[in-house]
């Protein structure tokens, strides 16, 4: 069905606009991940409103969301690892945060711990999106930084447990898959921008 549908589109692109190959990659990796967006979304949608915590996975997304949206990160190589892993962690995730209620020290340790390694990792590209453009790779790092930073002033003095533990667990997440360890871990490249500049000198 994937497949199917992308083709479809990228057919009917090419036919009616006169985008260069590189271009119609960008357009094709970014119906890419629609497609699984949606996917994604109506699986972990429906398995959260079987087990009665809509409201709080919507929640963890949407912070989860803000940050990721900035500092970027790793995608899983094949469609069927990415459902299943989002499916688990953003199911799991907001199911620990309901029932977790953990020290407030070790939150100001995680909050200082992740806005130094957001700052010195984001934003994380990938091979298929490279982030080429060296003033919004700048401007992408200090909005994920100052996001994480908000993210943990409202972390330690909010009185709400389980919104706590979701940006606790959204700035723990997200390092995770932009630290340079993890894409080693899946045997992905990391700076990816570095490699796609060699290839073209003239962009730098």
């Amino acid at each position: 069905m994937k497949n199917f549908l992308i083709k479809k589109s990228m057919n009917y692109i090419k036919k009616n606009t006169s985008y260069n190959d590189v271009k119609l990659k960008e357009i094709k990796y970014g119906l890419e991940g629609i497609y699984l967006t949606f996917s994604k979304l109506i699986i972990i949608i429906t398995i959260s409103l079987l087990l009665n915590i809509f409201e709080e996975v919507i929640l963890y997304l949407l912070i989860y969301n803000v940050l990721r949206i900035f500092s970027f990160g790793l995608h899983a190589t094949k469609s069927w690892i990415c459902l299943l892993s989002s499916s688990l962690l953003f199911i799991g995730i907001p199911m620990l945060c309901l029932i977790l209620n953990i020290n407030i020290i070790f939150k100001i340790i995680v909050s200082i711990v992740g806005t130094i390694l957001m700052f010195k990792n984001s934003p994380a590209d990938t091979k298929k999106r490279p982030i080429i453009n060296k003033k919004r790779r700048r401007r992408l790092k200090y909005c994920s930084t100052i996001i994480t930073i908000i993210f943990s002033i409202i972390m330690i003095n909010i009185n709400n447990n389980f919104l706590s533990n979701c940006l606790f667990f959204a700035i723990i997440m997200q390092n995770c898959m932009i630290s340079p360890i993890t894409y080693k871990i899946f045997h992905l490249p990391y700076n990816n921008y570095l490699e796609y500049l060699k290839k073209h000198p003239e962009l730098n």
